[in-house]
């Protein structure tokens, strides 16, 4: 059972109250009530509180020295047997020599020293024992979400060139206990010809990731995991035969969610050869598949775009777009993913108005049957190659990602605008990002609330929905919904609708648009004066170029 209410105090003649009050302090941002006796109050005085208020959980700090600690605890320990604290569960918290007494003093259900992790005492206080056996982390996302609220779980890519150094590697961040999913890279041969070994190139093996050959490399990457705080574990979807990757996941690491694609791993993006029509229906059977397994599911759409120098309003709609299929498709849970700093010269405000314009129109799809998680990251493009630099980047952009109260921070370590990361630097990066994380939840401003970020949000809704209408128009007559239609979709990329720069020169997308950054958000531009242009303006100009809008 969840406990309801705390009673924290500090012990004796203790004046040291800010660790007590950061427990409580966080046990009311998961929605507990507590209660804070204050400084120094005696054994006698405590249990005298703790009989009248019967709280579930008695919290007791003491950061003095240990011999006085160990004369209190007895004397507390007089106390509860002498007048019964009806069933309430204690807890100490001070420094490790402290530590070690209370846990000698036999009163204490926990004992913490200031080592543990925030997901650990949220844990226990929700009920449970964690960090003492496989049971105690859930083996699902929705659940892990539910153990941690409101501290986001941390996830982070990984993958090495070899298969040995990535199991190794696992096994070692699992035992660190920082990261809660492990999201696995496969190089590129193994992303699109895992199924088709005879096209792999050798010359290739560990490019990008780490180089699976057969269903058992990713069991074993999972047993490693099986220690520690026990991670979840995904993996890359596949470029081609999706699937097949989807089934194999679910089977051999029982993967957290699935992360497939709407528009990309196709002729659009060259990174298979699906022609992009057949890419959508084939992404959307797959994304139907997780749904019917009711596994999670994430739709990698939306920063896919502005990776490609998109403008912010079609960065908005390919969100909504992203979301809307999947709940057509039967999608229970949906993580959305919202990448920060893309395109990298996105000013941190408007980069705020962006992300707050795609979670409203996202969470507007929200009813009983579909809720959404939000997850949060840096664009790995954006990172310096300083690593000095890189982790000042980390963590600011950990805290400005925050502002969207996100239920996943996915870390892009310092390194891996480098190389790919090892073990002990996405270790040290989730260390990083636990600190921001963790400052921010003692309460931060709402940067959203910021007129400039409103107005831009607006904006930008305003924006998309003409992008969206004009799809729905593409569609009228000859599909029931245009906005899940293959055919349809895969014709507002070749008419220009949805389009970004990078696509010049592309045998299935128009790549007419001309963007530039300005006053630090994204804007399309009238490539002869260099001005923003609205929606309507840059298709109307589409159809002076001739596409048949």
């Amino acid at each position: 059972m969840i406990p309801k209410t705390i009673l924290g105090a500090s012990l004796g003649a203790c004046v040291h109250v800010a660790g007590i009050r950061n427990f409580l302090s966080l046990c009311e941002s998961a929605g507990f009530r507590t209660t804070f006796l204050g400084p120094a109050v005696a054994p006698k005085a405590l249990v005298e509180a703790v009989v009248a208020e019967k709280p579930d959980i008695v919290a007791v700090s003491y950061r003095l020295t240990p011999e006085g600690a160990e004369h209190l605890f007895r004397e507390l320990k007089d106390e509860i047997g002498r007048r019964g604290t009806t069933g309430a569960r204690f807890v100490f918290g001070g420094t490790p020599p402290v530590a070690k007494a209370a846990e000698r003093s036999g009163i204490f259900d926990r004992v913490f020293s200031g080592a543990e992790s925030v997901e650990d005492i949220l844990a226990f206080i929700r009920g449970g024992r964690a960090g003492e056996s496989r049971a105690d982390y859930p083996g699902d996302l929705v659940s892990r979400i539910g153990l941690t609220r409101p501290v986001p779980l941390l996830r982070h890519h990984y993958g090495r060139p070899t298969l040995g150094e990535t199991v190794a590697g696992a096994a070692r961040i699992a035992e660190a206990g920082v990261l809660d999913i492990l999201s696995l890279g496969p190089d590129q041969n193994a992303q699109e010809s895992f199924f088709r070994p005879d096209e792999m190139d050798p010359g290739q093996d560990g490019a990008g990731g780490v180089p699976l050959r057969k269903p058992e490399d990713l069991s074993a990457i999972f047993e490693a995991t099986r220690r520690g705080n026990f991670p979840l574990l995904r993996c890359y979807s596949g470029t081609r035969d999706l699937r097949k990757w989807a089934e194999m996941s679910v089977r051999t690491i029982r993967i957290a969610w699935g992360a497939i694609p709407l528009f990309w791993y196709s002729a659009l993006d060259g990174r298979s050869r699906r022609s992009l029509a057949d890419a959508i229906a084939e992404n959307l059977d797959v994304i139907g598949w997780y749904a019917g397994q009711g596994i999670p599911v994430e739709v990698n759409e939306s920063h896919q775009w502005s990776l490609r120098d998109a403008h912010d309003a079609l960065a908005v709609a390919t969100a909504f777009l992203a979301a809307y299929n999947a709940k057509k498709r039967g999608v229970r849970h949906y993580v959305a993913q919202f990448m920060f700093n893309t395109p990298r010269e996105t000013s941190p405000m408007m980069d705020l108005a962006k992300m707050a314009a795609k979670r409203t129109m996202i969470e507007g799809l929200e009813d009983s049957g579909f809720a959404v998680f939000r997850q949060v990251r840096a664009g790995l493009a954006s990172m310096p190659l300083d690593f000095d630099m890189a982790k000042g980047h980390l963590a600011s952009s950990a805290t400005v990602s925050q502002a969207l109260d996100p239920h996943i921070l996915h870390v892009v370590g310092y390194s891996e605008a480098d190389h790919a990361i090892t073990a002990e630097e996405l270790i040290e990066s989730c260390r990083i990002a636990r600190g921001a994380v963790n400052n921010c939840l003692r309460g931060l401003p709402d940067m959203t609330a910021d007129p400039a970020v409103r107005k831009r949000k607006d904006e930008l809704m305003s924006e998309a929905g003409v992008l969206l209408e004009t799809i729905r128009q593409l569609g009228a007559g000859g599909s029931d919904d245009p906005w899940t239609d293959p055919g349809v979709l895969a014709a507002a990329v070749a008419e220009g609708v949805l389009d970004a720069p990078h696509f010049q020169g592309s045998s299935v997308a128009r790549g007419a648009v001309v963007t530039r950054i300005i006053d630090g958000a994204c804007h399309a531009v009238d490539p002869e004066t260099g001005k923003p242009m609205t929606e309507s303006e840059r298709l109307k100009r589409l159809r002076m170029m001739g596409a048949a809008l």
